[in-house]
């Protein structure tokens, strides 16, 4: 038997973003196959009629869904959409012990659990299925899209492949055996001190204070994690982060292999000052090298907002998987 776990939810609004008079919202709850209860946010439209489009959202790697993800949810069922929201497992206030890990494997089934709730919400049409991954669960969100055939359409905004960054380092700057070694080396050792110690040890947030000479992005995170902006309690990336052995799984793990046999529309989007656009462009032309379904795969770059994401869609030709097709109200 199917069984949830008893979680505690939060039922006043404490997004970081105001709460629109367009749509309908509620908690929710589902469980994926690993048996972890997943919390999320629905927004439905108001006075919305008959089975609905609807999306899923998630991320970026190390936030929950009172920041970003909820906006871009709350958003998009102002454009029509039953939307839901939601924390991974082991973070924010879905279930899952021990707190704070990611898993490459858990984290993609994250997102097709959210595609079975959707195809058995009854105000849902099963055949009009998307999802949203932001930053690091853009990668995620494709990887879904390579498994999962229900998904119709698949966005990944400012996405980070979270197996390359941990394998490789940034801008594949620490792309050697002898790095990687180190870095397994390093965690196996944590592994056993956490064990001594009786806990798992967190790596840390967004750094904080903000040394006058960090770069640029870790600016920008400081700008929305570490300011009334965007922080959230309950956010990893506004406090303690991950555990230190949190991914160590991700360096094992390359999440993109069959991303090039994905037939359903794909929207790729990046700004293209990110430092991390580099992954999206990669990303993107791995996934239509050899792939028979191109007609409906577009990169965005630069994408500024969630605004040009919607124009964009609505400049995508008809055909018969496209996004027009899979989301008409849009």
């Amino acid at each position: 038997m199917i069984r949830k776990e008893e979680l505690k939810l939060t039922q006043e609004w404490d997004k970081t973003f105001p709460k629109s008079e367009k749509v309908d919202h509620s908690k929710v709850t589902f469980v994926n196959r690993y048996g972890i209860t997943l919390a999320a946010d629905m927004y439905v439209p108001k006075n919305a009629e008959g089975k609905l489009p609807a999306i899923a959202v998630c991320g970026p790697f190390g936030a929950v869904k009172e920041q970003c993800s909820g906006l871009y949810a709350q958003t998009m069922a102002e454009r029509g959409f039953v939307t839901i929201a939601f924390d991974p497992s082991f973070t924010g206030e879905s279930g899952g012990n021990v707190r704070y890990m990611a898993s490459p494997d858990i984290n993609t089934e994250d997102f097709m659990a959210a595609v079975d709730f959707l195809s058995l919400e009854d105000r849902v049409d099963p055949d009009r299925i998307g999802i949203i991954g932001i930053c690091g669960w853009g990668g995620m969100a494709l990887n879904a899209a390579a498994l999962d055939t229900r998904i119709k359409a698949t966005v990944a905004s400012t996405m980070y492949d979270m197996t390359r960054v941990n394998a490789k380092g940034y801008f594949d700057g620490a792309d050697s055996e002898e790095a990687r070694y180190e870095s397994r080396k390093a965690m196996c050792e944590r592994r056993l001190q956490d064990l001594r110690e009786g806990e798992y040890k967190l790596g840390g947030g967004v750094v904080d204070p903000l040394p006058e000479d960090a770069p640029f992005f870790v600016k920008d995170y400081y700008d929305y994690y570490k300011t009334e902006r965007g922080y959230h309690e309950r956010s990893l990336n506004s406090n303690g982060g991950w555990n230190v052995i949190g991914c160590e799984s991700f360096m094992n793990q390359p999440i993109l292999k069959y991303t090039n046999e994905i037939r359903n529309a794909v929207l790729v989007m990046h700004g293209d000052k990110a430092h991390s656009c580099y992954f999206s462009r990669d990303a993107f032309a791995d996934m239509v090298n050899g792939n028979r379904y191109t007609d409906n795969k577009e990169l965005l770059i630069p994408a500024r907002s969630i605004q040009t994401f919607m124009t964009a869609a609505e400049r995508m030709p008809s055909h018969s998987i496209s996004w027009r097709a899979s989301l008409q109200s849009i």
